[in-house]
């Protein structure tokens, strides 16, 4: 069974963003960064569907974990080389 590549894009577009290169990049600049104490799924910029969304699929480590982790990631730096 081969597993579909997902990107950050189309996990905008899971989520119901706007899932352009520059609504991403103004919702990551936006919302970091991110307190390490707050999981990714209980930030309070989610939807309840979003945060579910992000969640279970942490949870089942589902073909979008990958790509979560990574938004997970881009959340959590600073703005400092803005």
């Amino acid at each position: 069974m081969e597993l579909e590549s997902h990107s950050l894009d189309k996990l905008f577009k899971q989520l119901g963003l706007d899932n352009t290169e520059q609504a991403i990049q103004g919702f990551i600049k936006k919302n970091t960064p991110l307190s390490s104490k707050v999981k990714l799924h209980e930030a309070n910029f989610w939807s309840a569907s979003q945060s579910s969304f992000l969640k279970q699929s942490k949870d089942d480590d589902a073909d979008w974990a990958e790509i979560v982790d990574q938004l997970d990631a881009m959340l959590r730096k600073s703005n400092v080389e803005s």
